[in-house]
């Protein structure tokens, strides 16, 4: 362990009154470091995460930190962008910074402000994260796109539609307990799986249901060196990390296959010398119902095609075998794309330290995070348990 977690911080996801990012991003600032018990005069280097590519004309996120944070007007900071794994992007290369022995203590923030965006701008925004050249056409944005991944999988493993809206109303149901969440309303198995006027086709055969909401929120963490673990009131560590991508084009690959995250997994798993069923749950990136159903396979839970068995027998329910979301997941809690891979790793760290609430998941003591970008394209896995 280089590294561990001391400290965070996480607003509301939704639609939030914070008029822009920089006011995202000082609501957790300073509220991750007095958490943390860390003086912003000790911290050495900033790591911002903020997707933008067109929510904001402000660019250089980094430097908003601190403008809410004086103490820190002096201090490195840098802003990162990797489509809707930002976050982890910001959280690995702070990493990076103190293993490599540049500094003891590194601020982590995640943010994103969307709402104030028009929808059809939003769409185009997102679409940013897929292959341009190839994929600007699909309808619908990137919804569109993962309606395709969806048609895809269904002409290889049939409709798989109702499974789809299983994992939907599993994560609402989770979402009720998450303070935190944007929609915090069990939605039940038959609204989800049914096409109705108040649950439309989004992009055919995903359903409004079938895709995460369009929010505001930032998170942020604390991190230091393993030398100053003894001195804190509280540490995660990471008994894995992993990053692996995959091509961008969908054309280039199997688009069902998601093999850039099933690379993740299966070198975090030998990293970590853990296999699935030693973690007790699991937090991954349903930014579509569709990707998590994908995920459970990469993840090695399922053979191609054969995930759905997993929601048939409620194997990923807060009381099945391994949960997964029991934040509720992007799907409930919302998915401010640039904060999203920071609060997955606190809603990580809420469950190590038996600090989850109504989301606890009894005994939690090792936890994975997946979290990607794109279509599969960039993708982290995190394999994380209690330090202290």
């Amino acid at each position: 362990m280089t590294s561990a977690i001391v400290g965070w911080a996480h607003t509301k996801f939704g639609k939030s009154e914070a008029p822009d990012v920089e006011a995202l991003i000082g609501e957790v600032a300073g509220a991750a470091l007095e958490h943390a018990q860390i003086d912003a005069a000790d911290v050495d280097g900033i790591f911002v995460g903020v997707m933008n590519n067109g929510f904001s004309k402000q660019g250089l996120e980094g430097a908003l930190v601190a403008l809410n944070q004086p103490e820190l007007s002096y201090t490195p900071s840098v802003h990162l962008e990797n489509a809707c794994a930002t976050g982890s992007a910001a959280l690995y290369a702070a990493m990076d910074f103190i293993a490599a022995g540049r500094g003891k203590v590194a601020l982590v923030v995640g943010a994103e402000k969307m709402t104030a965006t028009p929808l059809n701008e939003v769409g185009d925004i997102l679409l940013g994260a897929s292959y341009r050249k190839e994929e600007a056409h699909v309808g619908g944005g990137f919804a569109g796109i993962f309606g395709q991944i969806a048609q895809t999988y269904f002409q290889q493993h049939g409709d798989k539609s109702r499974e789809l809206g299983m994992i939907a109303a599993k994560n609402h149901a989770n979402g009720v307990g998450n303070p935190y969440a944007h929609l915090q309303k069990d939605l039940g198995v038959a609204f989800c799986t049914t096409v109705s006027d108040k649950n439309p086709y989004v992009a055919a055969p995903l359903r409004r249901t079938d895709c995460s909401l369009i929010s505001d929120g930032a998170a942020a963490i604390v991190l230091v060196h393993s030398d100053l673990v003894p001195e804190a009131a509280r540490a995660v560590s990471f008994k894995a990390r992993v990053q692996t991508n995959d091509i961008l084009p969908l054309s280039r690959r199997d688009p069902t296959a998601f093999e850039g995250a099933r690379r993740a997994w299966q070198k975090a798993r030998e990293v970590s010398g853990l296999e699935m069923e030693d973690l007790d749950l699991v937090e991954t990136h349903d930014c579509f119902t569709i990707a998590e159903l994908i995920e459970y396979e990469a993840m090695g839970l399922a053979e191609p095609g054969e995930g759905y068995r997993l929601v048939q027998e409620g194997y990923t329910q807060k009381d099945g075998k391994l949960p997964v979301n029991p934040s509720g997941g992007l799907k409930a809690k919302g998915h401010p794309v640039g904060a999203t891979g920071v609060s997955q790793h606190v809603m990580a760290c809420l469950q190590l330290m038996d600090e989850g609430g109504d989301m606890q998941i009894a005994g939690a003591e090792t936890v994975g995070v997946f979290n990607m970008g794109g279509a599969a394209v960039t993708n982290y896995v995190s394999i994380m348990e209690r330090a202290k």
